[in-house]
């Protein structure tokens, strides 16, 4: 007799966590107040930025006995240039190599000596000679 008790026992906890699963799955009742909402403070009018229009593309060509030897082509902070490729047929088709980026521009001591000169120019005179 012991067996059969614990038998149903061991089938009734299954049962059991199964219906406290599909309790706990029903949903509750909504409410028929409606929610409670927050009053939010106006603010004055926030103040309008307007960025700067982007910057302009600025196109240079060169030409050489009517016909394009570069162009260059600034767009924001960059700089490339567009040559035609070695040897390509100008009539046929605008054959060109692919664009050469500017990288780095050395100025080779004129920025040093523009400081230089503006040095030399914010300096006071020196004192005149007592005699």
């Amino acid at each position: 007799m012991m067996r059969t008790s614990t038998l149903w026992t061991f089938l009734a906890l299954p049962l059991l966590a199964c219906s406290a699963i599909a309790s706990a799955q029903t949903p509750a009742k909504p409410s028929e107040a409606p929610p409670q909402l927050e009053r939010i403070e106006e603010m004055g009018e926030a103040p309008i930025t307007v960025a700067p229009a982007a910057a302009k593309q600025q196109i240079t060509e060169k030409r050489e006995a009517g016909v394009t030897s570069e162009v260059k082509v600034t767009t924001g902070g960059s700089t490339y240039y567009m040559k035609p490729a070695a040897g390509a047929d100008q009539a046929n088709g605008n054959a060109l190599r692919g664009p050469q980026w500017k990288v780095l521009e050395f100025d080779l001591g004129k920025k040093k000596q523009k400081q230089r000169d503006e040095e030399a120019a914010d300096a006071p005179a020196p004192p005149a000679a007592a005699k």
